[in-house]
């Protein structure tokens, strides 16, 4: 028998699945699983792709600092407070990486997402699990889980897959209640679907135990290309560039990434569209006796009544052409998550579900 072992925790890891992509027997389903762009990249953000193709054989920069001067400039921040990475998982790994290992625990909350797990388990710390209320962050159940032990609190604010969100003195009052050697870490994926809001940016600058994480992949519509960011205090910043590999992130994400953050015109009618459909989403299935918590994200997440109830829902969009996301995995196994897509999207989910609810 080998003795070839992992590290410890390692084997704990139950692989990631991601949104379904295909049904079988159907060429071109409408894909509403992994809270996509409806609309795909911006086409400055196309046409900077296509230009850089050229010089794919050419490394990219190591520094990442046109990318990170442009996001510096579209958000008001220090680019030298700034990291890139493949996608914000990368940053996620960083941050537990370098902080958290055999003996410290890193605590996120129970319906949060399944990557915090991943890497705290992958760096051979302790995740902690602290519970939500009603689908909400609760910044006291975290508090009262903190230990001398917990290096790292993750919370998304938005969160995925609930699309519930905490006010800003919530979440500056998490900051403050944490010890001294403890990092939060705000994870805002989706904070650009909510209008005005920096993400915890303004956090991050007034104190120096918070990180902010944040993505190409939602409404910029790169999911493909993989590119995420962090802003941070500047010591960890150096922390976590002496992990981060030189060449993370290729020509072609660079270029694109800079050419999408730019491009702030396509970004607001995301928004707007999001916004809107997302509330005649929500109010359709609510209509229909499915319910959700009111979202600031780009999707919504449907109480079915049990877990039954959800997964012949599932099939029978997919039967439909449909395909949406089952999240018991995050401990939710009575509900579905629905992408946001684009006006006519909305309608064939609607159209779909009122066959399902006539059915039952």
């Amino acid at each position: 028998m080998t003795q070839i072992r992992p590290q410890p925790g390692i084997m704990e890891i139950a692989l990631y699945q991601g949104g379904g992509a295909s049904i079988a027997g159907q060429e071109k389903p409408l894909k509403l699983s992994s809270n996509e762009n409806p609309f795909g990249p911006g086409p400055r953000a196309v046409e900077a792709v296509q230009a850089a193709a050229g010089a794919m054989h050419l490394y990219p920069s190591t520094d990442h600092a046109d990318l990170r001067a442009a996001i510096g400039e579209v958000h008001g921040l220090d680019p030298d407070r700034i990291i890139c990475g493949v996608g914000s998982d990368e940053i996620i790994t960083f941050l537990c990486q370098a902080y958290a290992g055999p003996g410290d625990e890193v605590l996120y909350t129970e319906h949060g997402f399944l990557m915090y797990k991943i890497s705290a388990l992958a760096a051979g710390a302790t995740p902690v699990v602290a519970p939500e209320r009603e689908r909400i962050v609760d910044v006291d159940a975290i508090l009262d889980r903190v230990t001398s032990r917990t290096r790292l609190v993750f919370i998304a604010n938005p969160n995925n897959p609930t699309g519930t969100m905490i006010g800003g003195n919530e979440v500056a009052r998490l900051a403050a209640g944490l010890p001294a050697n403890c990092l939060l870490v705000l994870d805002g994926a989706y904070a650009e679907y909510v209008d005005g809001f920096d993400g915890g940016a303004a956090l991050v600058d007034g104190r120096d135990n918070v990180v902010m994480t944040r993505t190409f992949s939602k409404i910029y519509g790169l999911g493909g290309l993989r590119v995420g960011w962090g802003y941070a205090p500047r010591a960890v910043i150096d922390v976590l560039n002496r992990v981060r590999g030189p060449f993370n992130l290729s020509t072609l994400a660079l270029a694109g990434a800079e050419a999408a953050v730019r491009d702030t015109d396509y970004v607001d009618h995301c928004r707007a569209v999001n916004t809107a459909q997302r509330t005649r989403l929500a109010a359709g299935m609510a209509a229909l006796g499915f319910p959700s918590d009111p979202s600031e994200g780009n999707f919504i997440l449907c109480r079915m009544g049990d877990e039954a109830t959800a997964s012949a829902a599932d099939a029978h969009l997919k039967a439909k052409g449909i395909i949406v996301r089952l999240v018991a995995g995050y401990g939710l196994p009575d509900c579905i998550r629905i992408t946001v897509g684009s006006e006519d999207d909305v309608t064939r989910v609607l159209d779909a579900m009122a066959d399902f609810g006539g059915a039952t």
